[in-house]
């Protein structure tokens, strides 16, 4: 962190309110209401300790004070550069008795045990889908808020998780460095190769509960669903014609427009869709 982003900190850390808000302090449960509020000037979030306002400040100023003296690699927080520190070391004295699996800490053992009980222990307030790990629920409650608190530097795109922005930034610098142990194709995130190593084991973890019709990736069931529910909820703002799908709708769009992104390498015709050109192109197979 610069000298202009230290100070700016140290400023907002200074004028930090620490008084208590008569107005939200009724909504705080009982064991609360008697405690200061520390309040972000940035984004006007509210903490009841001072430490957690300091940690919360580096998601705007980006300092990351805590670094690995193996790798180099910095952290904002001291319990991720404690993680981080912990895939250096060989030790790992906390195994499952289930699968065998091993791990540095009891936290992620406990946390790991849930994906063989099923228990998901986490539930979202507002709608109430429940979740392994406390992050998921936070990162999943921003669906709810629409807060993207991770800015990229390059384009100012801006996301709703960490993982997510890591992922992208890696669109800037082409670098794919998740690779499929099969074919050896690479990745610019985990998520991807996750989904392409399931054309080499065929694996379907989705299951579609009104017919059953199992699916590799969960977007693909997502889809699927609508065709039970007959629910199409892409509309286009010409005709006001309505899809199941996005894609679809983009498609559609370009009738409207009249591009045709899909062009015949042999003759250079272009189409609307994908499966005009699919079935132009048999017209020169059967030559």
């Amino acid at each position: 962190m610069d000298g202009k982003e230290k100070l700016c900190a140290d400023n907002i850390l200074n004028t930090a309110t620490s008084c208590r808000d008569s107005t939200s302090e009724k909504h705080l449960p009982s064991d609360m209401k008697e405690k200061p509020l520390y309040t972000c000037e940035v984004c006007n979030k509210t903490f009841t300790q001072r430490g957690n306002l300091i940690t919360h400040l580096r998601t705007h100023t980006k300092e990351k004070p805590f670094t690995c003296d193996i790798c180099d690699k910095k952290f904002s927080h001291r319990c991720s550069f404690t993680r981080h520190s912990w895939s250096h070391s060989i030790e790992k004295p906390y195994g499952c008795e289930i699968c065998n699996k091993t791990f540095s800490d009891q936290s992620t053992l406990k946390t790991h045990l849930w994906t063989h009980t099923n228990e998901k222990p986490f539930p979202c307030v507002i709608c109430h889908k429940a979740f392994t790990v406390r992050s998921d629920l936070m990162a999943h409650l921003r669906t709810h808020t629409k807060e993207k608190p991770y800015a990229c530097d390059k384009c100012d795109k801006t996301f709703s998780q960490l993982v997510t922005l890591k992922g992208h930034l890696r669109t800037h610098t082409k670098e794919k460095p998740f690779v499929c142990d099969v074919c050896s194709k690479s990745f610019s995130d985990r998520k991807t190769l996750k989904n392409h190593v399931r054309t080499h084991t065929k694996e379907k973890p989705y299951v579609c509960d009104i017919c059953g019709k199992t699916f590799s990736q969960r977007p693909t069931l997502t889809r699927h669903v609508m065709t039970h529910s007959k629910e199409k909820p892409f509309i286009c703002d010409v005709c006001k014609k309505s899809f199941s799908q996005f894609s679809h709708l983009k498609t559609h769009l370009w009738t409207h427009t009249e591009q045709k992104p899909f062009a015949c390498d042999v003759c250079k015709k272009s189409f609307c869709q994908l499966a005009q050109l699919k079935k132009h192109l048999r017209n020169h197979t059967e030559e």
